[in-house]
């Protein structure tokens, strides 16, 4: 029966895998293995991926009939601080079709089945805990601004933000605030998810792997987060209904960026269900 652990390995070690440094070629190729790997069956992924658009949808919804209109656009931000852990079934996809192994969606859903599920969803927590402090920050913001009451209507809210000095603050300030969070986001977790599945290192091990390899390649990675912010903006048109493409497409990217970022290990990649059953 395999070990419970979280933050180090199986046997308690924290590893420190060599990181290469690539060129922002090498960033560019990787999106094109991604844009690959979508094209082999692309129904069955965008299938997986509707679940962040209807997400989208729904947050939105509710914002609105909340009367939480300033949070809207912090919402819809702030929600691709998530997409790494959302696309871990991908990674799984992309490491399967490297492997020359069955590359079916179900495939996607054996990552419950790895020894390293309890570091994934540590560092998945990390994400969700940002993503709320994204939140609580931006509605602070607004509030400080504008005071505590909400505007009534929609017109109304936009004209408080297009036409009034505070209005343009909050868009300046919060677009720099936001930009931090994503930076945070990008650093620790660029390699963070694909890493734990190919390898069962731990959590501390895979969010210090991901500081070393932005460290080492800063251009790349910040040309990756770019790559990263335009597909995403483009997929949230129309109502977020672009992010069933841009979001598989990223996240078989994110593999393969994994790959050119982190010197493998000697030993052949398994399948996820067979590393779920040796022994730890």
């Amino acid at each position: 029966m395999a070990t419970f652990h979280v933050m180090s390995d199986a046997e308690s070690r924290v590893a420190h895998p060599q990181i290469r440094k690539i060129s922002i070629g090498e960033v560019w190729d990787a999106f094109l293995l991604g844009l690959d790997d979508f094209r082999q069956q692309p129904s069955h992924y965008a299938f997986l991926c509707m679940i962040y658009p209807l997400s989208g949808v729904v947050l939105i919804t509710w914002s609105s009939g909340a009367n939480l209109l300033p949070i809207i656009f912090p919402l819809m931000a702030g929600f691709a601080l998530l997409g790494p852990l959302f696309a871990v079934g991908l990674y799984e996809i992309s490491r399967r079709r490297e492997a020359g192994l069955d590359t079916s969606w179900q495939h996607a859903l054996e990552v419950r089945q790895s020894p390293a599920l309890p570091a994934i969803l540590t560092v998945g927590l990390m994400l969700l805990v940002l993503f709320v402090t994204w939140i609580l920050v931006a509605q602070g913001l607004y509030v400080s601004l504008f005071g505590p009451q909400p505007p009534q209507t929609l017109s109304v809210f936009l004209s408080q933000v297009f036409d009034t000095r505070a209005g343009w603050e909050l868009i300046v300030i919060g677009n720099l605030v936001g930009f931090c969070f994503a930076a945070v986001v990008l650093a620790t977790t660029v390699v963070a998810f694909p890493m734990l599945l190919d390898r069962d290192v731990g959590a501390v091990s895979a969010v210090e792997t991901s500081l070393r390899a932005t460290v080492t390649n800063p251009a790349p990675v910040a040309f990756w987060g770019l790559i990263v912010a335009v597909c995403l903006i483009i997929g949230t048109i129309p109502i977020f209904a672009g992010l069933a493409v841009m979001m598989p497409i990223l996240g078989h990217a994110t593999w393969h960026l994994y790959r050119k970022l982190v010197v493998p290990e000697t030993a052949p990649i398994a399948p996820t269900s067979d590393l779920a059953t040796s022994p730890g």
